[in-house]
């Protein structure tokens, strides 16, 4: 995942090449353009035959603003290949030689729709503000891991929409811990618990409601700043918006999730605990906001994908056919273990590759009706994760392959090569979490490793995107050039 400082670090590249780009196209003895931030439509980019088109108005603050947008991609590539990808900047070299011509790549990037107006200072703000937002929800999800590991979840046994303040006095401290005392969790598993223990679980269970609720302020603050100064478009002012009712929801699913722990189980010799089914979709729910808002920070700092000549840009789209059902396989993974956790089904069968001493156990399909075993029964989820596991290893390492046998660019093959060193290390800490009678530390690090994994599939497929109609159209004139 990219941080704040890599999205400044972007677009502050991306404003220098284009100050360098415009400066190479003035005349001989004329002056630099000033180092006031332009203003959108005070000139035009157009699209000429024949040679890929041409920046019309050379010294107009439209074409600037172009051609810093154009920058702030070739700044991410530049960058990703040495952040993201471990590569130096000498692989990022082009094939096309036209193709390093700042007028050509200017003048294929103004066909494309941006999802930001006003410069690339909005540009730069918001990406910042989206990545740090998706850099809040992955804590967000780690730390919900977190507490229901330490079986924190249950602590709090009422809900509010705005949230209170926590117990603040002894007396307070004492009636949280008697509302506590009724619930089925404490009568069956923590009973004689301390009020010292209670204080622990109570504060993680709090923490992590109040995280969520920052995460609405972090959000719906900057978004209407932006949206008052005209920063955001159309488009992504509906998308934002949905993630943020996305994000309003979570809460709700999270205590509808919490009350069906604090239900009587059915069995006097059942642990309570929380719906496998609504377990899975308050986890559901986190990822769809967390990928919705990475997707849409890359889209607003690469606009374009890297695309430095046809060749590459087809073989991109093979990979791309391959990508897809890849990053489908690891995100029902990723689900899948949520009812692992919901079943508590990782304190079972703690051997390895074998279930004990059978490869399969007798009672995978104990359960009527069938469905039911997939989603409730211990062996069964167990065994199915094993499998969508090393499906998802398989499956990376096959696109690895693929990647090595066609010529495309070698940022997105490293970033190939580490999404499958992430599976590698995912499976090994799933491993070592089941061997080890699943600790603290190692079910949380195997968490974060599953939302690690979805980012850089994310990645891999919004940078295997096709080009815009523009882009392809000057590449392909390129080639025609050369």
């Amino acid at each position: 995942m990219m941080g704040s400082r890599v999205a400044a670090a972007l677009l502050r590249r991306g404003r220098d090449q284009a100050s360098s780009l415009m400066a190479a196209r003035l005349p001989r003895g004329a002056p630099a353009p000033s180092p006031a931030a332009p203003r959108v439509g005070s000139g035009s980019v157009c699209g000429c035959g024949g040679g890929g088109g041409l920046l019309t108005g050379s010294r107009s603050t439209g074409s600037v603003f172009s051609a810093s947008r154009l920058a702030s991609f070739h700044a991410f590539r530049s960058i990703g290949s040495k952040t993201l990808m471990g590569q130096c900047t000498r692989k990022m070299t082009t094939t096309v030689a036209a193709m390093n011509s700042g007028v050509a790549n200017a003048a294929a990037y103004s066909g494309l729709k941006l999802l930001v107006t006003k410069g690339p200072q909005a540009q730069k703000a918001i990406g910042i503000w989206l990545f740090g937002c998706a850099t809040w929800v992955f804590g967000l999800v780690i730390l919900g891991g977190v507490t229901r590991l330490t079986r924190s979840g249950l602590s709090m046994t009422d809900w509010k929409f705005t949230g209170s303040l926590p117990p603040m006095s002894d007396e307070e401290w004492l009636l949280e811990f008697e509302k506590y005392k009724l619930s089925p969790e404490y009568k069956r598993v923590n009973k004689g618990m301390s009020l010292g223990d209670f204080k622990f679980i109570y504060w993680m269970e709090y923490g992590h409601r109040m995280w969520g609720r920052a995460l609405g302020f972090l959000f719906s603050v900057p978004f209407a700043y932006f949206i008052a100064k005209g920063y955001v478009t159309r488009q992504l002012g509906l998308r934002l918006s949905g993630l943020f009712a996305l994000g309003a929801g979570q809460g709700l699913i999270g205590w509808w999730m919490v009350k069906s722990g604090l239900e009587e189980p059915a069995s006097e010799y059942v642990q309570p605990r929380v719906s496998p089914y609504r377990l899975a979709t308050h986890l559901t729910s986190a990822f769809v906001i967390y990928c919705g808002i990475l997707w849409t920070a890359l889209s607003v700092v690469m606009p374009e994908p890297p695309a430095g000549s046809m060749n590459w840009v087809n073989s991109a789209a093979k990979i791309k056919k391959l990508a897809i059902p890849v990053s489908a396989v690891v995100g029902i993974t990723a689900i899948s273990g949520a009812f692992v956790a919901g079943n508590d089904a990782g304190h079972a069968y703690n051997t390895f590759p074998k279930m004990g001493d059978t490869w399969i156990p007798e009672d995978v399909f104990a359960m009527e009706p069938f469905i039911r075993n997939f989603f409730e029964n211990t062996s069964t989820v167990q065994l199915n994760h094993r499998i969508l596991a090393t499906t998802t290893l398989l499956s990376v390492g096959g696109l690895w392959l693929a990647a090595r046998k066609v010529d495309m660019h070698p940022a997105i093959k490293s970033l190939i090569g580490s999404t499958l060193g992430m599976a590698a290390l995912q499976v090994t800490l799933g491993i070592s979490t089941l061997l080890m009678y699943v600790p603290t530390s190692l079910g949380s690090a195997h968490q974060a490793g599953a939302l690690t994994l979805l980012s850089l599939m994310i990645l891999l497929t919004h940078t295997l995107r096709r080009p815009s109609p523009a882009l392809l159209k000057s590449l392909a004139s390129a080639v025609k050039s050369t």
